[in-house]
């Protein structure tokens, strides 16, 4: 989120002198300093990100694309930068030096301050596994390559984000291996071609997005992480800043655009989930919001844009950059125990979170980026590349002494460092991933029909069909049951219905379809097996499904929800072991599963007139849950699916209460 000075006014007078106030800088000329309108584009930008990550709720409506808040900012830093790097270029006064310490000065002081402040959370927090797992994602993100770490931790086994401390840095590693290559671009072509500079910046754009395009549908991950698939939102905003489009000269127009622009950001902010394929296509909503905003600016005032000017958006908009650092750190050490205010609703728990990521960032800005910037603490030349260095050298000792010591176990006891090592055994061998599980990186394609639904004429064949809460119960099922031979069609995030939404991505859609409109057609199972991560809104599906294999006499067995955690169950056991408080995890089982399961296990009952099994009964009592498979193994990896013991010990228990043959 780069921090820089728009080449065109908008702001009042009087607005101008407050800013200058804030910042400590004297106003200079109006044309050449500051756009108000821009700050407050900002503070839409991160509002959007920090409401996203705090699931608010503002009205009736989830803010579920509140992650599109990045690209408004990566549209805003391409017009900014690229600004001044032109305007230098085309004076012929531009030194690559001088940019260079400008992005030290710019961005690493407050970033590195988080980082040592993270550092001690993460010490006093994180579990060994996981602490390795940060110092290993603290060194990429001092070295800027943050996003290419996450990019490679990011398969469907891999630790939730919400155990990530620096997972936001991402989006920084983006924007400076942009910036390390763009301002070298622009000189060779300077050098070289100087007449094409404009068609060279629009067709690398062009490429960049074609790329994009194709990627968020074949390759999302890689997609979504990696700089030259994100490279076309930072060069729109290099576009508008070479004024290569029609000035929106006409008020009316400026009105009309300026609104569009910010209608089209509250459209991907509201609408977009995370099953929208991102970024591609779905991302030019945004970014063209955002460049609609600040081409209306170009030329003059609008409406939207006086509105983006107002006091406490432009000062949200200056503390952006401190606000986004700070605010994930401390949602996730939130989710820890760090920020906990006993007796307090959800609602009040979002708002102290706020309130606090906003004191942490405008004490940053206050103290750390602007003293760095334009105060006492500026420093210039080799001076400030040494300090850079020391520091960013002080944090790289410090990680790698936390990997060396294997995250420090010996802040936990032995049997809790134990349970805290199932974090990071999951269940991607028995859950048969790549072949009978498909993740997010593989296609339909990667299916085994061969070995996935390989009929046994010797036994009863039973069809398993669902998501991740299916394939953790294959091998529980398979080992337990000898009697049966047990099938399997899974894959993630994959509801098993006759019906799919339109968000359903094309292996699992591909998945069903063979599964209801071909194979349960042509092969006879003697029970087809219904599981998955459920939700209220999956049971009008579920039933038309249900009744959709009655009426083609195929038998059903329903599992409702798998008992879920806030966090991962290994994290809590480990916690509780530290603590002395073994009654600890039970308070942080997510209640509205057990009402989901009490409404499914009624409709099984009333209307699907089909077999139910309820892991609620199955495994909880009114004051506690099967926790453990067996000594200190738990019965979940993570907070919601089956360790490979756990899997065993389910699928005995169905079999002792005769659920299950």
């Amino acid at each position: 989120m780069a921090k820089g000075i728009a080449p065109v006014a908008g702001a009042t007078p009087s607005a101008r002198k407050w800013i200058s106030t804030l910042t400590n800088k004297p106003q200079g000329p109006p044309a050449l300093f500051y756009r108000a309108d821009i700050d407050g584009l900002r503070a839409i930008a991160v509002l959007l990100v920090l409401v996203y990550h705090l699931r608010v709720v503002v009205g009736r409506f989830f803010v579920s694309g509140g992650f599109v808040g990045v690209d408004v900012f990566f549209v805003i830093s391409g017009f900014l930068i690229s600004s001044v790097i032109l305007a230098e270029i085309s004076a012929s006064t531009f030194s690559l030096y001088s940019f260079y310490e400008r992005r030290i000065r710019r961005i690493f002081p407050a970033l590195i301050v988080m980082m040592f402040v993270t550092c001690f959370f993460a010490y006093t927090y994180l579990l060994p596994t996981e602490l390795v797992d940060y110092s290993k994602s603290l060194l990429a993100s001092i070295f800027s390559f943050s996003n290419i770490y996450f990019w490679h931790q990011s398969g469907y086994f891999d630790a939730p984000a919400a155990m990530k401390p620096l997972l936001h840095t991402w989006s920084l590693a983006v924007e400076e291996q942009f910036y390390i290559f763009f301002p070298l671009f622009l000189v060779a072509i300077r050098r070289l071609f100087p007449r094409q500079i404009r068609s060279s910046i629009v067709a690398i754009a062009i490429l960049s997005f074609a790329v994009s395009a194709v990627g968020a549908i074949k390759y999302p991950v890689s997609t979504f992480y990696l700089a030259p698939t994100r490279a076309w939102e930072l060069l729109l905003g290099s576009i508008l800043s070479l004024k290569i489009l029609p000035e929106i000269a006409e008020k009316l127009w400026r009105n009309i655009a300026s609104a569009s622009g910010i209608v089209l950001i509250f459209i991907a902010g509201f609408l977009y989930t995370t099953d929208t394929p991102f970024p591609g296509f779905a991302a030019l909503i945004p970014c063209l919001g955002a460049a609609l905003i600040i081409a209306a600016g170009q030329s003059g005032t609008s409406l939207v844009g006086r509105a983006l000017s107002i006091r406490p958006l432009v000062f949200t908009g200056l503390i952006s950059y401190s606000l986004y650092l700070w605010h994930w750190p401390i949602i996730v050490f939130h989710e820890m125990g760090a920020f906990v205010v006993n007796g307090a609703s959800s609602r009040v728990s979002k708002i102290i979170l706020m309130a606090i990521s906003f004191l942490f960032a405008a004490t940053s800005w206050k103290f750390i980026e602007i003293p760095f910037r334009s105060g006492r603490f500026r420093l210039k030349g080799a001076l400030l590349f040494k300090a850079a260095f020391a520091a960013a050298s002080v944090l790289a000792f410090m990680a790698v002494g936390m990997l060396v010591a294997n995250g420090v176990p010996s802040r936990y006891p032995m049997n809790a460092v134990t349970v805290a090592a199932y974090l990071d055994r999951n269940g991607a061998k028995e859950f048969r991933a790549g072949t009978c599980f498909l993740t997010s990186a593989n296609a339909f394609t990667d299916f085994d029909r061969l070995a996935c639904l390989q009929e046994d004429k010797s036994k009863k064949n039973y069809l398993l069909v669902g998501d991740s809460h299916a394939a953790d119960l294959w091998y529980g099922l398979s080992t337990t049951l000898g009697g049966i031979n047990i099938m399997q069609a899974t894959a993630s995030g994959c509801r098993p219905t006759v019906e799919q939404t339109l968000a359903s991505e094309g292996r699992y859609r591909s998945m069903m379809n063979y599964i209801f409109s071909d194979f349960l057609l042509t092969h006879h199972v003697d029970a087809l097996l219904l599981s998955a991560r459920w939700k209220p809104e999956d049971l009008i599906r579920l039933s038309n499904t249900v009744r959709w294999a009655k009426e083609r006499y195929i038998n059903v067995i329903v599992f409702g929800p798998m008992l879920e955690y806030d966090s991962p169950l290994p994290r809590l056991l480990a916690t509780s072991m530290k603590d002395n408080d073994p009654a600890m995890p039970f308070g942080h089982l997510i209640l509205e599963k057990e009402r989901l399961d009490q409404e499914m296990m009624k409709a099984a009952k009333d209307k699907w007139n089909v077999r139910y099994i309820s892991f609620f009964q199955t495994l909880c009592n009114a004051v506690s849950c099967v926790e453990y498979a067996s000594n200190d193994i738990p019965l979940q990896f993570d907070s919601d699916h089956l360790t490979k013991d756990g899997s065993v010990l389910v699928a005995v228990r169905l079999r002792e209460n005769r659920e299950l043959p």
